[in-house]
């Protein structure tokens, strides 16, 4: 039987062996039983038990994991050389197929269509591969999974939560374009999988708060109520794992300093609190997630604040994220044969067992370097554009080496910094 995270959780104390996560992507045309796969994914582990760090297999030398499965991923182990011996371990198999239907759009009143949220079935294939492309420091990923781990954890063992309170709501603050949307729905992606053992389907809803306050003002809290009427339907199948996206939450604290200003009508603080009275009400269930995103921290409301149990600032990368952020950019193109011939760039803890010395072997790398301290400042957003940048402005051939694309990185970074300077001019 597959272990959930909630079972992990109230296991560890008992385990000698730390937990090692083997995620199980199985192929959505396979109506092969689970247990048939777990088999022969333990057969497989066996016969490769010592893996360098986050390992994925994509290939197989057994005909039935070749026809039923995608990949075979060790996932979230830190430190890229790392060794890890998967027999010391205690292995988390978590086995899933991925949603291909496109979200579904829940509306409030059949006459005006109007759009409450977009709502989506997890795992997602649309959200596939999310977590592993954001690139953060300090752990905050693994914080975050930790929290709700131990939110479900907290709540299937009934610990009073008037004695001990948390009330199943995440905050991520920060300037635009450091990910921290795609952070909550790689979040519900992951933890999908991770408690599927706990779960039989995992669902999310993303509110666009902005949309809400510019549109339903004149109908003051009636349409807010409507609109967690039906999340509360979701919430009501306890089978089902519900994560509740509020981006820009910020607009709330507009809504209410303008109403209190008068400079918006005055049933515009009654929306406001009928938001807060119905995330009051389903944070009391134990089957459902509050994550909110804000890009201004000195707006968010404190009624959000207080409500919070984890408050994480999501800033621009530093040096180390973004050479990461480019490596990996670099490896997609060279699969995609765009930088050909495929060349070995080492990674940040190889260069510092180097002591970044100049050598044939560290030329590259330390070129990648420099380019990353230099994008110092840049969002995640504008990070990924560099590589498409560098090669629609300066790539003179479709194929590039990669010093050749190392070296058109270079003038994209260059390039964005003056843009972003020419826009500081004129305002």
């Amino acid at each position: 039987m597959d272990m959930s995270a909630a079972d992990q959780h109230m296991t560890d104390v008992g385990l000698i062996r730390p937990d090692v996560h083997i995620e199980v992507h199985v192929k959505s045309e396979s109506t092969v039983k689970r247990s048939d796969v777990r088999a022969h994914v333990l057969s497989l582990l066996d016969r490769h038990s010592s893996v360098l760090g986050s390992y994925k297999w994509t290939e197989f030398d057994n005909e039935f994991l070749t026809r039923n499965v995608q990949s075979v991923t060790v996932t979230d182990i830190t430190g890229f050389k790392q060794f890890v011996d998967l027999k010391l371990h205690n292995l988390c198999i978590y086995i899933f197929s991925l949603n291909d239907e496109v979200p579904n759009t829940l509306t409030l009143e059949e006459e005006e269509e109007l759009s409450a949220a977009n709502h989506w079935l997890l795992p997602s294939a649309e959200f596939h591969g999310i977590w592993e492309c954001l690139i953060y420091e300090d752990n905050i990923k693994t914080q975050l999974l930790d929290y709700v781990t131990t939110t479900i954890f907290f709540s299937d063992k009934n610990v009073d939560s008037n004695l001990i309170a948390w009330n199943r709501v995440v905050l991520l603050h920060g300037p635009p374009g450091t990910g921290k949307t795609s952070l909550c729905k790689g979040l519900a992606q992951k933890l999908s999988i991770r408690l599927s053992g706990r779960y039989a389907y995992s669902q999310f809803v993303e509110i666009n708060s902005h949309s809400l306050f510019s549109k339903w003002f004149s109908e003051s809290g009636k349409l807010v109520t409507k609109m967690f009427q039906k999340i509360q339907e979701l919430i009501d199948d306890k089978d089902a794992l519900v994560f509740v996206l509020i981006d820009e939450v910020e607009s709330l604290t507009a809504a209410r300093n303008a109403a209190q200003a008068g400079t918006e009508p005055s049933d515009a603080i009654r929306v406001v609190n009928s938001v807060l009275t119905q995330l009051d009400q389903i944070k009391r269930y134990p089957n459902v997630v509050i994550l909110t995103t804000s890009n201004v921290t000195e707006k968010i409301d404190l009624a959000f604040v207080d409500r919070a149990d984890i408050k994480q600032y999501i800033g621009p990368p530093s040096a180390n994220a973004i050479f990461h952020i480019y490596l990996s950019c670099l490896e997609e193109l060279m699969k995609c044969q765009i930088i050909y011939p495929r060349q070995q760039l080492l990674r940040l803890e190889e260069l510092i067992t180097m002591n970044f010395m100049e050598s044939d072997l560290t030329h590259l790398s330390l070129m990648l370097r420099k380019i990353s301290q230099k994008s110092v400042g840049f969002s995640g957003r504008t990070l990924r554009k560099i590589p498409f940048l560098a090669h629609a402005l300066y790539g003179k051939t479709p194929t590039l080496t990669v010093e050749s694309f190392l070296k058109a990185m270079d003038r994209a970074v260059d390039n964005q910094k003056q843009e972003q300077a020419n826009l500081v001019n004129c305002v």
